[in-house]
């Protein structure tokens, strides 16, 4: 301990290959299921919500700084392997200047009922398919007080590096699962007593300011992906269809955006 790689082709660094490559990523990670977690502060939130790592990977450098993981590593029989920066860029795919990266085990997804059990206010992300977007999203969820992330079965993976990485990690740290099938699934939140509220353009809209002078007790709010928003059957199935007030001839904002704002007026108190 730690382990030197000087092969880019050794196979114990078979988790870490091709690590720019986003759709065979997206496809092998949770096949094999695993995902990347890059930079010590990425690393320790994910070890902090209980996620199991399967190995670590940095510069000899790093070695001091993360010297507690590598100790704890050594204990836990995790592999952690070293190698110069020319040889992780030749396998990864990129320079790794952020300290070190981990293959982590990638968690069993919980039941929708049990992760929105406890919460008041969920955001539910439809067809999202920009991973930063999706990192974002969680990033404002968590920073304004939502209890829980729902994505529809179309979202990116919240587990992707990048999303992660934009996340600052606070992917470990709200509650999330996947809602399966959508947009039925709003009757699993409608049994679960949320009223399901549409993050939209529409004739029959409320006002923002308007739905938080007064909102349900408990509210999932459902934003809509980059392109053309959400979907027209969620529209006509959602209880109630919500709108942020523009100015300046704007229709709309980004997803990451809109979802702050109305996170933050709709936050439960």
């Amino acid at each position: 301990m730690p382990t030197r790689i000087t092969d880019p082709l050794d196979p114990r660094v078979h988790d870490y290959v091709g690590l720019t490559d986003v759709a065979l990523r997206r496809r092998t990670e949770p096949e094999r299921g695993l995902y990347i977690a890059e930079s010590e502060k990425v690393i320790r939130r994910a070890l902090a919500a209980g996620h199991r790592p399967r190995s670590f990977l940095m510069a000899e450098r790093w070695l001091d700084d993360l010297g507690d993981l590598v100790t704890q590593a050594e204990q836990d029989g995790i592999p952690v392997l070293v190698a110069d920066h020319d040889v992780i860029e030749g396998f990864t795919g990129f320079h790794l200047h952020r300290g070190a990266l981990a293959s982590m085990q990638r968690p069993e997804l919980r039941p929708v009922e049990e992760v929105v059990a406890d919460a008041r206010r969920v955001l539910v992300i439809e067809d999202v398919v920009d991973h930063t977007n999706v990192g974002a999203v969680f990033r404002s969820a968590a920073a304004l007080g939502m209890d829980a992330v729902l994505v529809t079965p179309r979202c990116a993976d919240p587990l992707y590096r990048r999303a992660i990485r934009v996340s600052m990690g606070t992917v470990f740290q709200v509650p999330w699962t996947r809602i399966d099938p959508w947009p039925a699934g709003m009757h699993t939140l409608r049994d679960s007593g949320f009223t399901v509220a549409a993050l939209a353009l529409s004739d029959d809209a409320v006002g923002l300011d308007e739905l938080a002078a007064n909102p349900p007790e408990r509210l999932a709010l459902v934003l809509g992906t980059e392109g053309d928003g959400l979907g027209r059957r969620t529209v006509e199935g959602a209880d109630v269809v919500v709108t942020i007030p523009m100015a300046g001839g704007v229709d709309s904002l980004n997803v990451a955006a809109a979802g702050a704002v109305a996170a933050w007026a709709l936050r439960a108190t």
